[in-house]
């Protein structure tokens, strides 16, 4: 499932239709906004929208005959090239729409393959893609393409009637079978890299959320990093993370992720192992949402299904209130229940990250010390290991020969610290202050 250039240039009749449910409690304000920015996204060139509403889809063409008929004088008038249609369809689906209207087809998990392979940058990224492209391609050698049901015969083929789909269909499966290889090697790497961040004490945040929530804005806030950031879907693809930046947050490590988006197709979430084992080893996960965007209770209510669906439920999660600025909210400071997981903040312009920081210290640090401890020397490994969390901030010796240190670190930490002999914090008073916040 790839492009050439004039491919992506292509004028694109979009088709967004609509299902009657009246069970469902949130159901999205704009979802063909959504899927109008998903294919602009994409790179194709809108030409015209057909809406409609249906009450079941038809077995054959997924539209109505009429609702088809339309869709195909569009193409014609237009010289229209793709039809892209907001929903799945059947391989046999695709193929008599093609064939009805003259025209490529492209269902809503093609749309979104096709835009994750073009924002792949990473190595285990691109496998990562092609393994959801191919495990999608080939449900389509099913019934999708009968023109390679001929028989093809030859020296090197498997039997001496193969046809050019038993022959496309097992070249696929090998081509599997090699990228999954491949991520497995990846995976046990990551493993390694988890392992040695929970033997320096570590802690990791990651970022979650629905697409174009300013999850990567907000990350470059709190790290000082420069990740591609911008108003599209998908502008982040390939994971990353990185050291936090922030004096008051001591050593914590945050993960910006891929966003979520409503119906993902299961393939993806399936290929995507590396990235979504990246959030399971994660201690907190820092839920952003654009609280701008009119459909936000059902974006949240997507987010919360979908960490429901990877057994994430059990880690906690802070919810971050972002575009706080484009809601016109001013005062976040008042509405913040920082004690609660609930921030409002605009990470653009960096409002309301005092609350951020705060919250995020009693979520995972039980709160923040910063203070006095002394050391006896014999406990060298221990000031290494305050040293490597870098929360060390100076280092004196008193007139009796023991370790002073100035340090920054989690309440928690210190609790298990002063239960060993030779440690002592000389701030009690203020470690007090703290927890009592």
């Amino acid at each position: 499932m790839t492009y050439s250039t004039t491919e992506e240039q292509q004028k694109a009749i979009l088709v967004h239709i609509e299902f009657y449910d009246f069970n469902k409690i949130h159901s999205p304000l704009n979802a063909a906004n959504e899927f109008k920015e998903l294919s602009k996204s994409s790179g194709a060139i809108i030409v015209a929208d057909v809406v409609g509403k249906l009450d079941r889809p038809n077995a054959s063409l997924f539209l109505k005959k009429g609702k088809a008929e339309e869709v195909r004088d569009l193409v014609k008038e237009l010289c229209a090239g793709l039809v892209i249609i907001n929903h799945e369809l059947s391989p046999s689906q695709e193929r008599n729409l093609e064939t009805f209207f003259g025209a490529r087809v492209l269902d809503r998990t093609g749309l979104i393959l096709h835009i994750f392979a073009t924002r792949a940058s990473s190595h285990v990224g691109k496998l990562q893609v092609e393994l959801a492209q191919l495990t999608h391609l080939s449900t389509r050698l099913v019934r999708g393409w009968s023109h390679l049901e001929r028989q093809k015969g030859g020296i090197g083929l498997r039997g001496p009637g193969e046809t050019q789909l038993e022959t496309d269909r097992r070249l696929v499966g090998q081509r599997i079978k090699t990228i999954k290889k491949r991520l497995d090697k990846t995976h046990k790497q990551k493993e390694v890299n988890r392992y040695s961040r929970k033997k320096s004490r570590n802690k990791l945040a990651a970022m979650v959320g629905y697409t174009n929530a300013g999850k990567t804005t907000l990350f470059n806030a709190l790290t000082d990093n420069t990740q591609y950031a911008a108003d599209k879907p998908f502008a982040t693809l390939d994971s990353v993370t990185r050291k936090n930046s922030i004096p008051e947050l001591g050593p914590i490590l945050f993960s910006d992720t891929v966003g979520f988006i409503s119906d993902l197709p299961t393939q993806l979430i399936e290929s995507f192992k590396a990235t979504l084992d990246e959030l399971r080893s994660a201690d907190l996960l820092i839920h952003v949402v654009d609280i701008s965007d009119k459909d936000f209770r059902f974006k949240i209510e997507q987010v919360i299904n979908l960490l429901a669906d990877l057994n994430l439920q059990h880690i906690p999660i802070l919810r971050v209130n972002n575009k706080s600025d484009k809601a016109e909210i001013t005062d976040y400071r008042s509405l913040s229940k920082v004690d609660a997981g609930d921030v409002w903040v605009s990470a653009e312009k960096g409002e309301g990250l005092e609350e951020l920081i705060d919250s995020i210290n009693i979520f995972l640090r039980g709160g923040l010390f910063e203070g006095k401890v002394t050391l006896h020397p014999s406990l060298g490994e221990l000031r290494s290991e305050l040293y490597s969390s870098g929360s060390v901030i100076q280092e004196t010796t008193n007139n009796l020969g023991l370790i002073q240190l100035s340090i920054r670190i989690g309440t928690e930490e210190i609790s298990e610290f002063e239960k060993i002999e030779g440690f002592e914090v000389l701030d009690k008073e203020e470690l007090k202050i703290k927890e009592a916040i």
